[in-house]
């Protein structure tokens, strides 16, 4: 197994994204599973992190089958051949996107709070998760930091599926990906360590992460008398 855990992925992306790192760069991880990787990458640039929540989509009585995923912005990814295979009725499919439409704001809300996003616009956006299977969720994440303007978007992961991959690198502007292993089954197959992420770990690597910083105010000036 080529990861003992998401802290060394992390740690392993860091050199294959040494190109990719200034004060225009944005650190995006996916919750939950890819914060502490995201957290390694940040961490070793000194650059704020931040998370773009997604939220998968799943058939109906099948969950460990997805048709898509949505994110903010009003992004959603939907693959049509999987809801015909699976025969998803647009009744099922609505309720399925309203339920994760649901989660996803609550989700949102819990990591962020009231706190604003940083702007994109003009930024390279670094997306990071700890592995790729369907391509669903990092292909939303993608298609919201652009609908953020986003200037380039480069995907980071440390495992993927090849066909998945592929297909990402024609939506990213770059993909880094450091295994891309033939038999590819799961993303946990391919780590020692792969607990689940808790809500409470997130909320504690952003806390201590480099806290974005806030936009430049201009002095006042006093009108000329």
């Amino acid at each position: 197994m080529p990861f003992h855990d998401r802290r060394d992925a992390g740690r392993r992306l860091v050199e294959r994204l040494r190109g990719f790192r200034g004060s225009d760069v944005v650190v995006l991880a996916v919750p939950c599973g890819g914060v502490p990787v995201a957290y390694e990458v940040a961490t070793a640039f000194g650059l704020p992190l931040e998370v773009e929540v997604v939220r998968k989509l799943r058939v109906p009585f099948q969950p460990g089958l997805v048709f898509g995923a949505i994110g903010s912005n009003d992004v959603k990814v939907i693959d049509e051949p999987i809801l015909l295979r699976a025969f998803v009725s647009d009744p099922e499919r609505l309720r399925v996107e309203r339920e994760a439409q649901h989660t996803l704001s609550r989700t949102i809300l819990r990591f962020r709070g009231e706190r604003t996003p940083t702007p994109l616009d003009g930024k390279t956006v670094v997306i990071v998760d700890d592995g790729v299977a369907t391509g669903a969720t990092a292909r939303a994440a993608i298609e919201v930091a652009r609908s953020r303007g986003a200037d380039r978007v480069v995907l980071a992961v440390p495992v993927g599926s090849p066909r998945a991959i592929r297909s990402l690198s024609r939506a990213a502007d770059n993909v880094v990906c450091l295994e891309t292993p033939a038999m590819f089954h799961s993303i946990a197959q391919w780590y020692q360590r792969f607990e689940d992420v808790t809500d409470a770990t997130v909320l504690d690597l952003l806390a201590r992460s480099i806290p974005p910083i806030p936009p430049a105010t201009l002095p006042q000036i006093d009108p000329v008398s």
